[in-house]
């Protein structure tokens, strides 16, 4: 695993451009081999690929309005991306799932950033559902990166040997 020094949490950094290629390559092939809300189904009754655009934020938020909210989660991208830089840059040599919750999220925000700068939309490819009556919304390697990212950051909020705490 990469180790802090002068740079903080840094090295993890790649696991954010890991993130982004694999969700950007992921994003130019279903959109290229799926029509718009085409599915194709990988388990039956569960998981299929699908191809859907989503000019809002998380399930949507937002977007049916008039396209300003483009530019706004575009912006929000920005500074959440910078703030998660100077994070990890900060991050002491033992907090390594902080550093890897960080880097998932940049991985994620980046990846999002870039359609919706580029495009006006996110691509959404992967689609969960349950039997034809349940459907979580679409969503793509960007989206599941960040809520992985997030759980872990929860977690680590939970973490009972935080440094400079002590148990009792």
């Amino acid at each position: 695993m990469p180790k802090a020094g002068r740079f903080g949490r840094m090295p993890w950094l790649w696991l954010s451009l890991l993130v982004f290629v694999i969700d950007q390559a992921s994003k130019f092939y279903f959109d290229n081999a799926l029509s718009m809300y085409q599915q194709i189904v990988v388990i039956p009754d569960y998981f299929s690929w699908t191809l859907a655009y989503n000019t809002g934020a998380a399930f949507s938020f937002l977007a049916g309005a008039s396209g300003w909210q483009r530019w706004l989660f575009a912006l929000i991208a920005i500074v959440v991306s910078a703030v998660l830089v100077v994070w990890l840059k900060r991050l002491k040599p033992d907090e390594t799932w902080l550093a890897m919750a960080l880097a998932l999220v940049l991985g994620g925000a980046l990846g999002n950033l870039v359609d919706r700068v580029l495009f006006g939309h996110v691509v959404d490819f992967i689609l969960v559902h349950w039997q034809h009556r349940w459907y979580f919304p679409a969503f793509n390697v960007a989206d599941a990166a960040i809520t992985l990212g997030a759980i872990l950051l929860a977690l680590d909020m939970f973490k009972s040997n935080k440094s400079g705490e002590t148990t009792p």
